[in-house]
């Protein structure tokens, strides 16, 4: 039996990460001071598409990909720009904003809702 659910775990997460509405990500598009970041799997990237300009970087890779000393390494995540993550709905990104976070990366938030609120709020999307 799970003795410590992913509620709990979310909750854990939300309470040390910045979360910021769609309306302030809308707000990020094209602020060369930021990057988007997709973590959600290459297959839901290629069949709905993504925000235009984003970084992928699937969750099932992210330390790999967000360490400068892997050989999976995208500069993109170590650039020193605020990193704003995003997936489907907001709970995988709540868990790699965290994860980001406890390798010692500060400029980190996540979009509350996902790409779904993204779509819903008439945000860009292109295909990937």
């Amino acid at each position: 039996m799970i003795k410590h659910g992913f509620k709990a775990m979310l909750a854990e997460a939300n309470a040390v990460i910045e979360t910021i509405s769609v309306d302030e990500a809308l707000g990020r598009v094209g602020d060369p001071t930021a990057i988007f970041v997709d973590i959600r799997e290459s297959a839901e990237r290629a069949k709905e598409g993504s925000i235009p300009g984003s970084v992928h970087a699937p969750r099932a890779f992210l330390e790999f990909i967000a360490d400068p000393e892997s050989p999976m390494h995208s500069e993109a995540l170590s650039s020193g720009k605020q990193l704003i993550l995003f997936c489907a709905s907001g709970g995988r990104s709540t868990f790699a904003a965290k994860t980001l976070k406890d390798m010692g990366l500060e400029n980190v938030c996540h979009v509350a809702g996902g790409i779904a609120a993204w779509r819903k709020a008439g945000g860009p999307v292109e295909a990937s």
